[in-house]
């Protein structure tokens, strides 16, 4: 077994530990508390695959507005983030605005945007690239301030202009803070996606969860609340391996 072979078998080794611990710590759970408000595993497993039919257009929705959301917040963020820091003036004058608007609750804004915007698709994707935006943009920032000027340096004494800057030193030094950023996002993206999907419309993964919730039908709701966090674990998982592919000087 080569090296890249062992490195994935033992990453599988330890996802089943990490699903069997999850499963049989919730079993447990289920078996002391003994309320219909808690199902065990196989009831939500069953109930899952029962409604495989009904929640798949749930996914596809919810993975659509996460997906676009993620893109458009960091194809947004990263430029910018790179480019007031690489300007003292413009990072003094924006600094204090981004100090103001970071800790916002994001979320809070979801009133408004639904009054804007409607109850579709728009404002739940607004409310998820804000939330994604601005993360990646402290993260990013933060790593472009970090640079050593000596990098730069040694670009313009090889003859490099400010693209080259940017190509060889900027970018590689900010993929790391933009790819942890963003799977630290993705946890809060999913949460932002439920509250939007269980307060406005009718579509999606957070409606599901509700409905259920409402119908007093326990184990259909954990059935949506698996395929939540499934989305989540995919979306993690695809970050790591874009950061592997893209990185492979790490």
């Amino acid at each position: 077994m080569n090296e890249v072979e062992h490195t994935w078998a033992k990453k599988a080794g330890g996802y089943a530990f990490a699903v069997v611990f999850i499963v049989v710590g919730w079993w447990l759970t289920a078996l002391a508390l003994n309320t219909p408000a808690l199902p065990t595993p196989l009831q939500a497993i069953q109930m899952l695959v029962a409604n495989a039919d009904q929640l798949l257009p749930f996914f596809v929705t919810s993975t659509w507005r996460v997906v676009v959301s993620v893109a458009l917040g960091t194809v947004l963020a990263v430029p910018i983030a790179q480019f007031c820091a690489r300007s003292k003036t413009l990072d003094a004058l924006f600094a204090p605005v981004l100090y103001l608007l970071y800790p916002i609750p994001k979320v809070v804004l979801l009133p408004i945007l639904l009054v804007l915007l409607g109850l579709a698709d728009a404002p739940k994707i607004v409310l998820i690239t804000l939330t994604v935006f601005f993360q990646v943009l402290v993260a990013t920032r933060d790593a472009v301030l970090n640079i050593p000027e000596t990098a730069f340096w040694a670009i313009r004494s090889l003859g490099g202009n400010r693209w080259h800057e940017y190509w060889h030193v900027v970018v590689p030094a900010t993929l790391p803070a933009v790819f942890t950023s963003l799977r630290i996002g993705v946890g809060t993206a999913i949460a932002v996606l439920f509250i939007a999907e269980a307060m406005a419309g009718s579509t999606g993964l957070g409606y599901f969860i509700m409905q259920s919730w409402s119908m007093v039908n326990y184990p259909r709701m954990f059935a949506g609340i698996i395929a939540m966090a499934m989305l989540g674990v995919v979306l993690y998982a695809a970050f790591d391996i874009a950061e592997r592919r893209l990185m492979v000087w790490r």
